[in-house]
């Protein structure tokens, strides 16, 4: 008897545009297992962890905009058509539940039709009339199948909540839950396949274009910092180019756009309890160590400046903090965690005091929130051009190899 193909289930709901953006790659999944298709409602599963219906009202401006731009990054990445309907997010309640009524072997077709309407054409699903043209090519009874769908796609997105999702798209399947399209490389890799998870195939409908610089935006206190920072050289020397590293005050960036300064802190337990497990598995993804240290938060002022007289210090003060679970916060810490690695570390930790050293990490802070970077790590790529592309978390490091390998969004000053 051979080994059972693995299933997948998809938990989505159309509303989401990064569901529609991981239904355009589910043929990436079946590659290594069958796909079922979960439709639920996001409102309720927001609910159910205590979440805003659209947590999108809830965010600082700079960070809701950096999310919109994120969107449009990935669906050109992706090659696929997307904008925002007019008054999005619309009531997707009935249209989840004509998906949740909709037989087995239909539901993935009704899915398509549904997302396309949405997101492709700008109709509105909280329309019923506008429900029922979209979904007349299905011969679909809009009235009634709404109604046989209420109390199954109450079910479905109960179900999903009592298995640990708290958005969408969710996947079940792996040996873990994962959450947001942006994880399936990690999927993949957990189904055996042999996925590099800085990789993308970018479809060559533009003329290639040659990224000259490329700055990288970080803070020593972050995690997705140090995850970010262990693989950047590596990719950027892949392009010829040098880092050049920016660290910033990442606390007083927090303050001065209104968001909370332990964003971690500030979610509900779910969330908190994934993201801890998220740091996790990008760290096993890229074969690196991690260790949570015991005085997080971390009071990265110092560090920062030391790594501001000497750049060269960057590697081994992250794995001091996040790896080895060192203090690197005061002198007498830092002074053997620098020595170590091989730096006169009493030379460094004087040139730390210096009124320059102070003022050029409050220049690279203010500098951070006049280009409008919302959290670290951000990476900042100058094309040839002079044209900029700002990429935001270390799960967008896909996207920094895929510009340095000739990609530029089509709106890349503006984003």
């Amino acid at each position: 008897m051979g080994t059972p193909t693995p299933v997948v289930r998809f938990v989505y709901d159309v509303v989401c545009p990064f569901a529609y953006l991981a239904f355009r790659q589910l043929d990436r999944i079946r590659a290594h297992a069958e796909v079922e298709l979960q439709p639920v409602l996001l409102g309720g599963l927001l609910r159910h962890v205590g979440a805003p219906d659209d947590p999108n009202t809830v965010m600082a401006p700079v960070r809701a905009a950096a999310n919109l731009r994120d969107i449009a990054l990935w669906a050109e990445l992706g090659d696929v058509s997307l904008k925002a309907p007019p008054g999005h997010p619309r009531r997707s309640v009935d249209a989840m539940r004509i998906l949740s009524a909709a037989p087995a072997q239909q539901r993935e077709a009704w899915t398509a039709t549904l997302f396309e309407a949405y997101w492709e054409r700008g109709e509105d699903l909280s329309d019923r009339e506008v429900l029922g043209r979209v979904m007349a090519p299905h011969q679909v009874d809009v009235e009634a199948t709404i109604e046989a769908g209420r109390e199954s796609l109450r079910a479905s997105t109960l179900a999903a909540f009592e298995a640990g999702a708290f958005g969408v798209p969710t996947f079940f399947g792996g040996p873990r839950m994962l959450w947001g399209q942006d994880r399936i490389g990690l999927l993949l890799r957990d189904l055996g396949g042999q996925v590099a998870l800085d990789a993308w195939s970018v479809p060559p409908t533009r003329p290639a274009r040659r990224v000259t610089g490329i700055r990288f935006v970080h803070d020593l206190s972050s995690p997705f910092s140090y995850l970010a920072a262990t693989q950047i050289e590596r990719i950027a020397a892949g392009a010829g180019l040098e880092v050049e590293w920016s660290p910033i005050l990442l606390g007083a960036l927090f303050r001065a756009i209104g968001t909370p300064n332990v964003p971690l802190h500030a979610m509900n337990e779910t969330r908190q309890a994934y993201a801890l497990r998220d740091l996790q598995d990008w760290a096993d993804g890229w074969g690196v160590p991690l260790r949570f240290p015991s005085h997080f938060p971390l009071r990265s002022v110092l560090p920062l400046r030391a790594s501001l007289v000497e750049p060269a210090c960057v590697g081994a003060l992250y794995r001091a903090a996040w790896a080895e679970d060192r203090r690197i916060d005061t002198p007498q810490t830092l002074a053997p965690v620098l020595a170590d690695a091989g730096f006169d570390a009493d030379a460094i930790l004087a040139r730390t005091q210096a009124p320059e050293v102070k003022s050029a990490l409050r220049e690279q802070t203010e500098r951070a929130q006049r280009e409008g970077i919302c959290g670290v790590p951000s990476f900042v790529l100058t094309y040839e051009d002079g044209t900029t592309l700002r990429l935001w978390g270390q799960d967008r490091l896909v996207m920094v190899r895929a510009a340095l390998e000739g990609w530029m969004p089509a709106r890349a000053a503006s984003l």
